[in-house]
C-alpha cells in the first residue's frame, strides 16, 4: 500500500514537473498578414503549397529570434492595414514601403529593403517608351494599394488599370490592353527570371524611381513589439543570417 501511494506521489510529481516544462517551451504566435502574390517577396510556392519568398523567410527568421512562432494570414493588399489596426493580425510582411501616409496608420520596424519603381513593356514599344516621362497618355497596369498604383494615377493622361494581383496586371500587359505595367523593380524582375518564354516578349525599364524602403508593420502604438523584432532584426544582421537569406531571393 505504501509503495502505491509513493509510486502514485511519484508520477504525480512528473506530471506537474512536465507541465511546467511545458509551459515554459510555450512561445506566443505571431499572426502574420501578408498578399502573397508578390514574388519574390511572398507568393505561394505551387509545388508545397506554402507561403514562400523573401519576405516570409525573413518575418520567420526575426520572430523565432524574438521568441516567437509565426501564422501566416493570406489576405488582400488593402485590407492588411485595417486587419492590423484591428488586432486580427499582429505584423504585416508584405513588401509594404514605408511612406508618410502609411506611418499616420501603422509603426515600421527597421527598413530591411530598399526598392524602386520601374515599368515593364513589350519589345516592340521600347522605341515609343524610352522613360517614366514616355508614359504620358498610355494605358498603364498596376496593383491595387501599391506605390506603383500611386505613382501610376499622377501620371499625366494615362489610363490605369488596377488589380488585386501583380499577375492579373502581367496580364493585362500581355494582352496588349496596357502598354506597361508600374511595379517594384526587383518583383518585375523577379517575373521576368522565372517566365523566361514571357520574358522574351517584355522589356524591363533602365528608369528607377520613388526610391524606398520596406518594414515591417506593426500596430500604431505596439512599441514592445516593433522594440522585440528590431533588436532580433539587429542580431540576424550581425550573424550574418540576414544575407544568406536575402541571397537566396536576390542576385548580388
Amino acid at each position: 500500500m505504501t509503495f502505491k501511494k509513493v509510486f502514485v506521489t511519484a508520477s504525480a510529481a512528473l506530471a506537474i514537473a512536465a507541465s511546467f516544462a511545458g509551459n515554459a517551451m510555450a512561445r506566443d504566435l505571431l499572426h502574420v498578414g501578408t498578399e502573397p502574390t508578390f514574388a519574390p517577396f511572398e507568393f505561394l510556392d505551387t509545388k508545397t503549397r506554402e507561403f514562400s519568398g523573401f519576405d516570409i523567410d525573413l518575418i520567420k527568421a526575426v520572430a523565432d529570434k524574438a521568441g516567437y512562432d509565426v501564422k501566416i494570414m493570406n489576405m488582400g493588399f488593402d485590407a492588411l492595414i485595417p486587419a492590423l489596426s484591428s488586432g486580427t493580425i499582429d505584423v504585416i510582411a508584405s513588401g509594404i514601403s514605408i511612406t508618410e501616409e502609411r506611418q499616420k496608420k501603422v509603426d515600421f520596424t527597421t527598413p530591411y529593403y530598399q526598392s524602386g519603381l520601374s515599368y515593364l513593356i513589350r519589345k516592340d514599344s521600347v522605341d515609343q517608351i524610352k522613360t517614366f516621362a514616355d508614359l504620358k497618355g498610355k494605358r498603364l497596369a498596376v496593383q491595387i494599394g501599391t506605390t506603383g498604383a500611386e505613382y501610376a494615377k499622377n501620371v499625366e493622361g494615362a489610363k490605369v488599370a488596377s488589380f488585386n494581383t501583380t499577375s492579373e496586371a502581367f496580364m493585362d500587359l500581355n494582352a496588349r490592353n496596357a502598354d506597361a505595367v508600374v511595379l517594384d523593380r526587383p518583383v518585375l524582375a523577379y517575373f521576368l527570371k522565372t517566365k523566361p518564354r514571357v520574358a522574351k516578349q517584355l522589356q524591363l525599364s533602365a528608369d528607377v524611381v520613388d526610391a524606398e524602403y520596406f518594414g515591417f508593420a506593426v500596430k500604431k502604438g505596439n512599441t514592445e513589439l516593433q522594440q522585440k523584432l528590431n533588436a532580433a532584426f539587429d542580431e540576424l544582421k550581425k550573424s550574418g543570417e540576414f544575407d544568406k537569406i536575402q541571397d537566396k531571393w536576390f542576385a548580388k
